[in-house]
């Protein structure tokens, strides 16, 4: 959606020629949310005089949104921590395999 905008911001400077096909690729890869994110943030830098690389490939992932990292701890392992299986401080009980229970935490 805002590919096209992107290129428009990125090319009111010098850019590293020859990297669209590349950047349109890593851009389907991307939901609207991120897609939104990257161009508002890389949009908001250039306003402001901050640096966004002249690599457009190299600013789109240098303005990708940070995912948040999940601590994962095995069932022996959450137990021996916290001397209980019951939910607790952000943890929760999860099944991925069906085989075996593992505890995740957003970070």
């Amino acid at each position: 959606m805002f590919f096209e905008q992107l290129i428009g911001l990125l090319n009111t400077r010098p850019m590293v020629p020859g990297k669209t096909v590349e950047c349109l690729r890593l851009w389907d890869t991307l939901t609207a949310l991120q897609q939104e994110h990257i161009y508002n943030t890389i949009r908001t830098k250039l306003q402001a005089g901050k640096f966004v690389h002249y690599d457009p490939l190299k600013a789109i992932q240098d303005n990708m949104p940070k995912v948040p990292k999940q601590q994962i701890l095995s069932f022996s392992e959450y137990y021996a921590q916290f001397r209980t299986t019951e939910e607790q401080g952000g943890w929760k009980m999860v099944n991925p395999t069906g085989e075996q229970v593992i505890y995740v935490k957003a970070g």
